[in-house]
């Protein structure tokens, strides 16, 4: 039985830049377009399914292909820098990685090989995303589910729970930073929501309990507490 387990968003939680906004912002639409449906998000006026599906579009209807962004991105991207020691103190402890991710599978496990060269690492995080279809240079996200978001975080964390055993009661640990992370903010029962990120906000608005962090580091520490109780 492990003694707790870590979900944790991927864009802009694990890495320092979100790569999704990074592309829209650069490579598609542009920063003043994203924005733009980015606030109807938090007003609730537009989903997140259609938002997002209208951002990654730009990209590849701009004609960059997958291949050349994951190659923007691998220039571009880095790594929070606790998140490593943090996988290394879950692995040595019995505690499942999770990555719950609305981003697509090929660019988070090119990101993560690129950024964590330890393959036994690697291999020791487990990922749920969206999935992503290539037509020659075109490509589209994949949706996991026909949830508003896409990929309904909580459905994957109650899988992943499952998967892990008996999790301990208070001992499941999320970690993200905007709007596709509610449904999983209200699943777990310790929340770390990104410092001046949207997930802050939100959690303010809806009276959602939630600790704030800068970095891993910060995470990894609340963590060695409650787990060592």
């Amino acid at each position: 039985m492990p003694q707790a387990i870590l979900f944790t968003d991927w864009d802009g939680t694990v890495t320092l830049q979100d790569s999704n906004d990074m592309l829209t912002d650069n490579l598609g639409m542009g920063h003043p377009a994203r924005m733009f449906l980015n606030d109807k998000l938090i007003e609730g006026t537009l989903n997140f399914r259609d938002a997002f599906y209208d951002m990654l579009a730009s990209v590849s209807d701009n004609g960059h292909s997958l291949d050349k962004c994951i190659g923007y991105l691998l220039e571009h991207v880095q790594l929070d820098p606790g998140f490593k020691e943090t996988v290394v103190w879950c692995h040595e402890n019995d505690i499942p990685v999770v990555v719950v991710s609305s981003g697509m599978d090929r660019v988070i496990r090119a990101l993560l090989k690129n950024l964590i060269e330890d393959e036994k690492l690697q291999n020791s995080i487990q990922i749920y995303s969206n999935s992503v279809e290539t037509d020659g240079d075109e490509w589209r996200i994949i949706y996991k589910d026909h949830s508003s978001f896409g990929h309904d975080k909580h459905q994957s964390i109650e899988h992943a729970t499952a998967k892990a055993g008996d999790v301990p009661s208070g001992k499941r640990f999320y970690c993200g930073d905007g709007v596709s992370d509610v449904s999983a903010a209200r699943s777990c029962d310790l929340l770390f929501a990104k410092s001046g990120k949207d997930l802050v906000n939100i959690c303010r608005r809806d009276n959602i309990n939630y600790i704030e962090f800068n970095s891993f580091q910060d995470i990894l520490a609340q963590i060695k507490k409650v787990v060592s109780t």
